[in-house]
C-alpha cells in the first residue's frame, strides 16, 4: 500500500513539474524571443540579400506561428 502512495506521488510529481516548466517557458519565450527583426535582417544581409520591410514581416510571421 506505502508503494503505491509512492508511485501516485511520483505521477502526480512529474505531471505537474511539466505543466510548470511549460508555463515558465512560454512565459519566458514570449518576454525573451529567441529571433527578431534585426537578427533576420542581419541575417538576410549575410546571404547577401537586402531585405525590405515586408520580407521581414513576412519571416517574423512565419517564425511566430510556430511558437
Amino acid at each position: 500500500m506505502d508503494i503505491l502512495y509512492i508511485l501516485i506521488g511520483l505521477v502526480i510529481g512529474v505531471i505537474l513539474g511539466f505543466f510548470l516548466a511549460r508555463f515558465y517557458m512560454k512565459k519566458y519565450l514570449k518576454k525573451n524571443p529567441p529571433i527578431n527583426e534585426q537578427m533576420i535582417k542581419a541575417m538576410m544581409m549575410q546571404m547577401g540579400r537586402t531585405p525590405s520591410q515586408k520580407q521581414v514581416n513576412q519571416m517574423m510571421k512565419a517564425m511566430s506561428k510556430y511558437m
